[in-house]
């Protein structure tokens, strides 16, 4: 690979799918050291969807282009600029990301199986250049080169910012929300804030990985090797760690879920008699009333609330992954960074509630079929009430929100990708309009 550089800088008009051909070509040159070669440029490139399987990309310049959906498997990619890339459910599968930056990159339910990403930057998106992964690699840019891509990155995090209340400074967290990290080679990485909830890490290798303040909750870590990484700080709220060794990991200030018998015998009580109250129609046991309640960080995933008057409830940072929450009152109630994946919350009366943050990802937040008290369908249905609620950040993809009551609601940041918002009542929202929608 030539070692001439040239400072890189966002070009005047981003690559189009018609003129990838022809970029790619003339890297490969680059990449030999061949005359009439030159650097891939793909920055801000909107190429999702495109298949670039077993491609040379080495070193190559993709900050903030769109590759959702695309196809990378076994790319080569190592020591690239993935800064703030967005490659949600793009296949990465066995793919080279060795030293690539891939700070601030929205990874959502991609696809790594196999992935080599030793040393990668999955830290978040600061616009400072000097990244771990390029200080592992011995690959430091000179003062200049350093400055245009500080520059660049200022821009490109100024743009993703556009309308919102977060400072760039605060640069952005890489997302693996849902990505699927089986077997990858993650050791010496840097994980460090990054959004892990939910993804698969079975049997991945995190030698000396950093992982310090990780949102891990929900992940799946079953046979990982974790020999020398650092989780310190980080949220492990409904991990799964069976087979893995902590003896030889920092731990501390680290996160963890309070299983339902360790929430009190009253609780445990409560939720018991509900749910053989909700079985018998109410013919047995007792209907929850657990208003106010303390549940934060509780491991309460596939429990049945619904009907259950949760006013003001404290769940932030709860497992509550496939949780049914049917015509429940969880008005007012604090769902901060809960993990609600999957969870039936349709009909149910959050009007004023703080779900900031919060995993919503394909709940059901649509009409409840009324019944009767033999169970029986009425023909009438109860929508779901979200007035007021603070969606900030919260992460709604694939969801049902049909005919819900979002007035006055806060959805700035939040994800809507895919979500089905048919009849729903919008009204208006903290900024005036709708957080766009990924294209």
């Amino acid at each position: 690979m030539s070692t001439s550089h040239n400072p890189i800088a966002f070009p005047s008009a981003p690559v189009r799918p018609d003129q990838l051909g022809d970029v790619l070509d003339r890297h490969v040159r680059w990449v030999k050291g061949l005359p009439g070669g030159m650097r891939a440029n793909l920055a801000l490139a909107d190429l999702e969807g495109v298949d670039l399987a077993h491609r040379d990309l080495r070193a190559a310049t993709l900050s903030g282009a769109r590759l959702g959906r695309c196809r990378l498997h076994a790319t080569n990619l190592a020591g690239a600029d993935l800064f703030c890339t967005d490659l949600r459910d793009a296949d990465i599968s066995r793919a080279n990301l060795t030293q690539t930056d891939l700070r601030g990159a929205r990874l959502r339910a991609a696809d790594f199986t196999e992935a080599n990403l030793r040393g990668a930057d999955l830290g978040p998106g600061t616009p400072e250049d000097g990244s771990r992964a390029r200080a592992l690699a011995g690959n430091r840019p000179d003062d200049a080169t350093a400055r245009t891509r500080q520059d660049m990155r200022e821009a490109l995090l100024a743009v993703l910012h556009a309308g919102a209340d977060t400072p760039v400074a605060e640069g952005v967290r890489t997302d693996l929300t849902g990505a699927v990290l089986r077997k990858a080679v993650l050791t010496q990485a840097d994980l460090s804030g990054s959004i892990l909830q939910n993804a698969d890490l079975s049997m991945a290798v995190l030698i000396n990985a950093n992982l310090t303040g990780a949102r891990l909750n929900g992940a799946n870590l079953t046979g990982a090797t974790l020999t020398g990484a650092v989780m310190a700080g980080a949220d492990l709220v409904g991990a799964r760690l069976a087979e893995v060794d902590l003896s030889q990991i920092d731990l501390s200030g680290a996160l963890t879920a309070r299983p339902l018998d360790t929430l009190g015998s009253a609780i445990q009580r409560a939720i018991y008699d509900h749910e053989r109250w909700i079985e018998s129609f109410g013919s047995r046991g007792t209907r929850a009333e657990l208003d106010g309640m303390d549940l934060t960080r509780a491991d309460l995933r596939g429990v049945n609330l619904s009907a259950a008057s949760l006013r003001g409830i404290l769940l932030t940072d709860a497992a509550l992954c496939g949780a049914r929450f049917i015509m429940a009152d969880l008005s007012g109630a604090d769902l901060e960074n809960a993990n609600l994946i999957g969870a039936d919350l349709s009909g149910a009366n959050l009007s004023y509630a703080k779900l900031s943050g919060a995993d919503l990802t394909r709940v059901r937040l649509g009409p409840a079929e009324i019944k009767d008290p033999s169970g029986k369908p009425t023909g009438r249905s109860w929508a779901a009430n979200l007035t007021g609620a603070d969606l900030r950040r919260a992460a709604l993809v694939g969801s049902c929100l049909v005919q819900a009551n979002l007035s006055e609601a806060i959805l700035e940041q939040a994800a809507l990708d895919g979500a089905d918002m048919t009849g729903a009542r919008l009204g208006r929202h903290a900024n005036g309009r709708l957080p766009p929608r990924r294209r």
